[in-house]
């Protein structure tokens, strides 16, 4: 519902009754709006990204480029759903707009997420992939926004392009050979 119709076009009301429940039931699970559209959007990423979002699962013994090289395939295919594509950009939209929303989906899904980027960026500073100065928040940034850049422009990359794609920007950063 958020994807189609953004926040102002999301009510608890409408949500309530797609999901069949009573609108005290959602009031209950939830303490605002914002809150339930965070995690409505966190369990879609979830759901569109398959396979790319459990990828790091059990794989702290790989050393950080065959971990990269593993993930990049998954990564790239769930990249190169519109539904995702569409996802992020509603996402993107509603950060200056409604900034409880931001700081909820920022608390809940993102810093998570950059927690366990950060540990394995620091990994690859041990194991000498990364120059000790780099600095991981930087580094993540970088990569983010170098893909989130192109998955914005009008003729969207498709499995194979991003997969290209995404091995160039490792590459430059180093996590590829």
């Amino acid at each position: 519902m958020f994807v189609e119709r953004g926040v102002e076009g999301t009510s608890i009301e409408q949500i309530a009754r797609r999901a069949g429940v009573a609108k005290l039931t959602v009031y209950r699970r939830w303490k605002s709006k914002e809150e339930l559209i965070a995690q409505a959007i966190d369990a879609a990423r979830v759901r569109l990204a398959g396979t790319a979002e459990t990828s790091l699962d059990g794989v702290d013994d790989l050393p950080v480029r065959e971990l990269v090289a593993a993930i990049v395939p998954d990564v790239a295919v769930s990249l190169a759903r519109p539904e995702l594509r569409a996802l992020i950009a509603r996402t993107l939209g509603v950060t200056v707009s409604h900034p409880e929303l931001a700081r909820v989906y920022w608390q809940h899904h993102s810093q998570p997420r950059r927690q366990a980027t950060r540990a394995l960026l620091e990994r690859a500073k041990r194991e000498g992939i990364l120059a000790e100065h780099i600095d991981p928040d930087v580094l993540m940034d970088m990569i983010n926004g170098a893909v989130i850049h192109r998955l914005l422009q009008p003729d969207p990359p498709d499995a194979a392009e991003m997969r290209e794609y995404l091995t160039k920007v490792y590459r430059q950063v180093g996590l590829l050979p």
